[in-house]
């Protein structure tokens, strides 16, 4: 019973100290500090460019990790994020990378209330927040679409998800019209009738595999070099 106890107090203590961690990096700039610092200045006439994003944009690098080797691309995505935490981690893990152009992929984890409820409103700010960071650095912005998704596995209480990302969508699109930033649409390549994401792209409807990654890397491609020319 004590040796109970005593590994119950462990538990709890380590639990707390867990909680203490996150409150104080909510936005968890640690995570990419180190590897920031290393970052030096891009080289002359390179097209240095930063993906901005959740755990679609954190996994991307490990499920094809040639696709970053081979461009200079650097990824800065961390998995569960929602908009407000990379408006934070904006400025450390965008713009002090002194980047051409940032890939913003972002949004689902708001839907799925991954740090509470959010409306689309507040997503579209957050949205609107960090393309004008990046144009007031000079940074061209890439602004993309919510990928499909008809429910989230570890949130299944949230309903109508399909039908949020589709108005979601909508907004980013008339956002990046409306502020000459180029709208990335990944959603038609991946999406199933019912507004989910194909199977053979995804395993749990959310993230992309392999394949998924292979459909969307030649759009990201074609964005990138659109913006550019702006």
């Amino acid at each position: 019973m004590k040796i109970l106890k005593s590994l119950t107090g462990i538990f709890l203590f380590l639990l707390c100290m867990s909680q203490i961690s996150y409150a104080q990096d909510w936005p968890n700039l640690g995570r990419y500090r180190a590897a920031n610092a290393k970052v030096g200045a891009p080289a002359p006439k390179v097209n240095r460019v930063v993906y901005m994003g959740d755990s679609i944009t954190d996994i991307w690098i490990d499920r094809d990790p040639g696709f970053f080797k081979n461009h200079p691309y650097i990824d800065r995505g961390i998995s569960g994020q929602t908009t407000p935490q990379m408006l934070i981690r904006f400025r450390a893990d965008v713009i002090d990378l002194h980047p051409k152009v940032v890939v913003i992929l972002a949004g689902t984890n708001d839907i799925a209330g991954n740090t509470g409820p959010s409306t689309l409103r507040m997503i579209e700010n957050n949205l609107a927040s960090m393309a004008q960071l990046g144009k007031a650095n000079n940074i061209k912005v890439v602004l993309c679409s919510v990928l499909p998704a008809s429910k989230y596995p570890w949130n299944p209480k949230v309903k109508d998800v399909a039908q949020k990302i589709v108005r979601l969508n909508k907004w980013i699109k008339k956002y990046a019209q409306a502020h000459n930033e180029v709208y990335l649409n990944y959603y038609p390549h991946l999406v199933n009738s019912k507004g989910g994401m194909l199977a053979k792209y995804s395993k749990d409807g959310v993230h992309p595999n392999v394949a998924g990654f292979k459909v969307m890397e030649p759009l990201a491609i074609k964005a990138i070099h659109k913006a550019l020319k702006q």
